[in-house]
């Protein structure tokens, strides 16, 4: 057996996992953003070692993890940051919340939609005013709507960006990123980036740039938040991390988080440094095995009536349009049939769902018969 086994069927139901124990037994869980593959051996092993140490008591970052960072940042994305521009998190979603903290109460926090549905919910739990900026048509991909954006985005505003974007898959490229730039510049408002699925770029020829790299101008106004929980399956062990180039801002976030963001998990720290170190070969055989997953719901849902999608350039999530099927409540037909969706509602999009298909085949080719079936 392979040491990256991605086919091999991992049970966790009874290892309480939120996934998985959301549906009765009989559904197949495609929904939050959890991959069903084992960690890289090199994180196990180093989870390992630190639980052999017996103290699992308050811990900083060390210096090696740092420089794993930012080697990593400089080699994937070729963004030369620096050691002090981090801020360690236990997570990125408290991390949008702190920073709503940012602007006045009252004050406009703007977000793309269809969107990651914490986007939506962060403004109105810190008593800020959600201003709504529909993702729009363009030359058959969904484009950021700039107009708009330019006549919303003030000194006295937020702008909580996606990119990779969650869910529509899209990777923007450089042009549309210094166009946003522009805007940005002009408008002096502050920007919370989020960039988490950036090493989940599946389209060849693509390449993730951070918006901060390419408009270094931005540094008084730009928060970066990386994470690799997703990349290498382990959100749950909390840890992700902030770069802000400008120390002002900086101080700024530390003091919005101080006494309302725990430590990071003193296991965290040495999982993520193996995760950066050592997986590179990990991840190479997980993007062939995703972009494999994905082409093969490509091909199913191209052939189901009423279904529109288009493949994504990165994450591992499918966004679908289901308007078109008749059925009043499509993602509780599927549930019905058997799969467990990520409904559109949450993300704004009523009508739609998302899949991901960070699976086993077995488990997705069972997961499309029936939605296949459903959809006959």
């Amino acid at each position: 057996m392979s040491e990256y086994d991605f086919d091999r069927v991992i049970e966790r139901r009874d290892a309480g996992s939120v996934k998985w124990n959301r549906y009765p037994s009989g559904v197949l869980p495609l929904w939050v953003a959890d991959m069903d593959f084992a960690a890289p051996p090199a994180v196990t092993r180093a989870l390992q070692r630190r639980v052999a140490h017996g103290i699992y008591g308050y811990r900083f970052a060390p210096d090696s993890l740092a420089e794993a960072v930012l080697d990593h940042v400089r080699d994937r994305y070729g963004w030369a940051i620096e050691a002090d521009w981090l801020v360690w998190l236990p997570g990125t979603v408290p991390a949008i919340h702190a920073a709503c903290r940012l602007v006045e109460p009252g004050a406009p926090v703007l977000s793309t939609t269809p969107i990651y549905p914490p986007f939506l919910d962060a403004p109105r739990n810190m008593g800020r005013a959600l201003v709504k900026l529909p993702l729009i048509r363009g030359g058959g991909q969904d484009v950021l709507d700039l107009d708009r954006f330019e006549k919303t985005f003030t000194p006295q505003s937020l702008f909580l960006f996606c990119n990779p974007h969650n869910p529509t898959g899209r990777v923007f490229s450089e042009a549309e990123l210094t166009d946003l730039a522009e805007c940005a510049l002009v408008g002096g408002g502050l920007i919370v980036s989020d960039e988490l699925h950036a090493d989940l770029v599946l389209e060849p020829g693509l390449r993730h740039r951070p918006l901060a790299a390419i408009a270094p101008e931005l540094a008084k106004q730009i928060i970066t938040l990386f994470a690799p929980s997703k990349t290498f399956n382990i959100a749950g062990l909390g840890l992700g991390y902030a770069v802000i180039p400008d120390a002002a801002l900086r101080r700024r976030l530390e003091a919005a988080i101080a006494g309302i963001l725990p430590y990071v998990n003193v296991l965290a720290y040495d999982a993520v440094e193996a995760a950066y170190r050592e997986g590179r070969d990990w991840h190479a055989a997980l993007i062939e095995y995703l972009r494999d997953n994905r082409d093969r719901v490509t091909d199913v849902l191209g052939e189901l009536p009423g279904v529109k999608a288009k493949p994504p350039e990165g994450t591992y999530l499918y966004w679908m349009n289901l308007r078109g099927t008749g059925i009043e409540n499509p993602v509780q037909h599927l549930e019905q049939q058997g799969v467990g969706l990520s409904d559109g509602a949450a993300f704004g999009a009523p009508g739609f769902a998302r899949l991901n298909f960070a699976c086993p085949r077995a488990t997705l080719n069972e997961a499309l018969q029936r939605i296949a079936a459903g959809f006959a």
